[in-house]
């Protein structure tokens, strides 16, 4: 069999305030809080995933969410909008949802002959449903405060803002696999074909437009799944052999990642399927206790002393 990735594994962005991001993604878009942990390369702030009952890959939404962190700016090189599978006739549903929240949401579009609705979180991150047919096909989390006939089903797929796309278009098809399905006007569309969901990336091309900036409400990187660690070591050297400059693998507990660049500059992750979020919790309790891997247990206490204190809560507005 050929190496192939198949679909987003991940989205990873920046926040602000920890409590607020917890409060949006559980109690306004119902995600469930899988995972409570730190950056392992800062572990001074939190790192949360949120997903479905069990984080499965193409569900997974993560945070770095800083206190005090300035507010990003979107541009070039970055993931600008993170796309979530709805089944057909939720929109209604989810616009008048997200008002009551006092969400900023836009005025529904017709793309690819799929409806999408637009709108931001707290911090102003991008984030868009698309009514799909193929989302009724895939279960939510349904012990959220949404009603499960509308729920999150998945990742639809990625929206990448760079300055060349076509640069970027042939690294996706000849060194990562996609097909390029169609265009509108500056977007162009690439899908996995045997994916089942999660599978998309649309580019857009912005010549001369300014390159974005970190900070809250920016994605960090979108991470692309392989089903194991032979998969993702054969990654590293097709990623080399191709002039992209990929780090070592790295031990991210719940998966193992490698990370590079594309040509367009925005921050590609090749991260394995397991061994999951149930490594250290039943699917029960998922979520609910801070956990740390091995190589940081011994400074728990301080770690825990530096984070502000969260929880799952109902909330009113964001």
């Amino acid at each position: 069999m050929s190496l192939a990735l198949s679909g987003i594994h991940h989205v990873t962005a920046v926040g602000g305030d920890p409590q607020k991001n917890v409060d949006f993604y559980t109690q306004v878009l119902g995600q469930r809080l899988v995972k409570k942990t730190v950056n392992f390369d800062d572990n001074s702030v939190y790192h949360m995933y949120y997903g479905d009952e069990v984080g499965h890959p193409g569900t997974i939404m993560t945070f770095f969410p800083f206190p005090d962190i300035r507010r990003g700016r979107i541009g070039n090189g970055q993931v600008a909008v993170t796309s979530y599978a709805v089944p057909l006739g939720s929109l209604d549903f989810w616009r008048e949802r997200l008002s009551s929240y006092h969400c900023t949401v836009f005025e529904p579009s017709t793309r690819f002959g799929e409806e999408a609705l637009v709108f931001t979180d707290h911090d102003g991150t991008m984030l868009e449903l698309v009514a799909t047919e193929e989302a009724g096909k895939v279960a939510g989390w349904a012990g959220g405060p949404v009603p499960a006939e509308h729920t999150v089903r998945s990742f639809y797929g990625v929206t990448l803002w760079v300055a060349d796309a076509p640069r970027t278009g042939r690294h996706l098809t000849e060194v990562l696999g996609w097909e390029q399905v169609g265009s509108e006007g500056a977007r162009t569309r690439y899908r996995i074909a045997d994916g089942n969901f999660a599978t998309v990336v649309d580019v857009i091309d912005r010549p001369e437009q300014p390159r974005g900036m970190g900070g809250a409400g920016t994605i960090h990187h979108v991470a692309f799944r392989t089903p194991s660690e032979d998969d993702q070591e054969e990654w590293q050297v097709k990623l080399a052999e191709a002039g992209m400059n990929v780090t070592p693998v790295r031990d991210r507990q719940y998966f193992k990642s490698i990370y590079y660049r594309e040509p367009g500059g925005v921050l590609f992750e090749i991260a394995t399927d397991p061994p999951g979020f149930t490594l250290d919790e039943e699917v029960a309790t998922l979520g609910t206790d801070l956990k740390l891997p091995p190589w940081l247990e011994d400074q728990r206490e301080a770690i825990a002393q530096s984070l502000l204190p969260v929880e799952v809560r109902e909330v009113d507005s964001v």
